[in-house]
């Protein structure tokens, strides 16, 4: 293993899907796969055991599945960065992936260099926030009860002005250097700003923070 190297735990049941991804990943010089799990029970059990920095979780598995591992999983190790995987990318169990703590998704066709990137971005703490996952976000909230949460409106007041403009956009999908030109200020004040609402709301990425966004009732979905 490389010193500094980014650890890696895949949890699937299908084998060729492990074996697959672990050749992949190991020839990147900066990430290594220390091991493969079969299901969810199997995934919290090695991560106990290996301590990796991210998990590549499927959804759909046997004994547990990939949503309700990745809530024990961040739960008892926040420090840990889950990446689930998906098949497809309207995969109806996305939204709950990321309420459960979940750092993005990859869908499984994904090419060598994309899932290394992923890896690479939510190991550094940041969030795969693409604008599709938003989409896909607001389709959720359209089919859902989406009724406000008074307690987490509440803690949105713990924001200020701007902090609370900065945190509509994310949920948005708009990228740092996207919301600075919106807002006409310098990339590093957003990066500021995103740091202190993580902070204050006691959130771990901007994934969590659009979920958030949303179940407070700062941002709607269009329509509704």
């Amino acid at each position: 293993m490389t010193s500094g190297s980014i650890r890696v735990l895949i949890a699937d049941d299908q084998q060729m899907v492990r074996q697959g991804f672990t050749v992949l990943l190991n020839t990147q010089p900066d990430i290594d796969v220390v091991g493969q799990a079969v299901d969810g029970l199997d995934a919290i059990a090695k991560v106990a055991e290996l301590a990796p920095d991210v998990v590549l979780m499927d959804i759909r598995m046997p004994e547990l599945g990939g949503i309700e591992a990745t809530r024990r999983i961040t739960e008892e190790t926040p420090q840990i960065r889950v990446l689930v995987l998906t098949t497809f990318d309207l995969d109806e169990y996305v939204y709950d992936a990321l309420r459960a703590g979940a750092s993005g998704f990859l869908l499984k066709d994904a090419s060598a260099d994309q899932l290394a990137e992923a890896i690479r971005v939510v190991a550094a703490g940041d969030a795969l926030l693409a604008p599709g996952i938003t989409r896909r976000l607001i389709a959720e909230f359209s089919r859902l009860d989406s009724t406000p949460r008074a307690p987490l409106k509440q803690r949105v007041g713990e924001l200020t002005e701007r902090e609370t403009e900065v945190l509509a956009l994310i949920a948005q999908g708009l990228s740092n250097a996207e919301i600075a030109e919106r807002l006409f200020v310098a990339e590093q004040t957003v990066k500021t700003h995103v740091g202190r609402i993580l902070v204050k709301l006691g959130l771990r990425d901007r994934t969590q923070a659009a979920v958030f966004a949303y179940e407070c009732g700062l941002v709607r979905p269009t329509g509704y």
